[in-house]
């Protein structure tokens, strides 16, 4: 039995690929798309991204930690089509009392963009294969395949 180590979930909405990407690389907005209710807002100047190896820091809460923040780091990226990201606990070792020593780390989020007549087809990928520490790992999945679908059809609405 294959233990699946990835959520997918795909849409097609009514907007441009470039309307979308414009929306999903100003990290400013992405709690606008958010449907955890986890991203509170970056940290820092409110700077598009434009490449890979790009980073922006994210004000975060949940029940678990509480207000903290991650580290994006983006890794893939091709203007109007695709765009990965995946983060880290920052400053790294400042949750020490929460997380010990476990490693939350190799977790990404995929958005990939097809033009499709007048839209976009929309394919959202919530992947942690890359997971290396097993109590990290044993916590996923972490957002269920209806977040990620309600996560789509926010960006359609504020891509609209």
């Amino acid at each position: 039995m294959t233990e699946e180590k990835q959520i997918r979930v795909t849409r097609k909405v009514d907007a441009s690929p470039e309307t979308l990407f414009a929306l999903l690389s100003r990290p400013s907005r992405h709690p606008e798309i958010d449907s955890t209710n986890m991203l509170q807002g970056i940290e820092g100047p409110d700077v598009p991204i434009s490449a890979v190896g790009d980073q922006f820091v994210m004000n975060m809460n949940n029940p678990i930690l509480g207000q903290y923040q991650v580290k994006i780091t983006v890794r893939e990226f091709d203007e109007n089509r695709l765009i990965t990201w995946g983060g880290n606990l920052y400053p790294e070792d400042a949750y020490r009392d929460k997380v010990g020593d476990m490693k939350l780390t190799g977790h990404t989020f995929t958005w990939a963009l097809e033009p499709d007549g007048s839209g976009t087809e929309v394919a959202l990928t919530y992947d942690w294969s890359g997971v290396t520490d097993e109590q990290f790992r044993n916590m996923f999945p972490m957002i269920s395949e209806e977040q990620l679908s309600d996560s789509v059809e926010r960006a359609a609405a504020a891509a609209g």
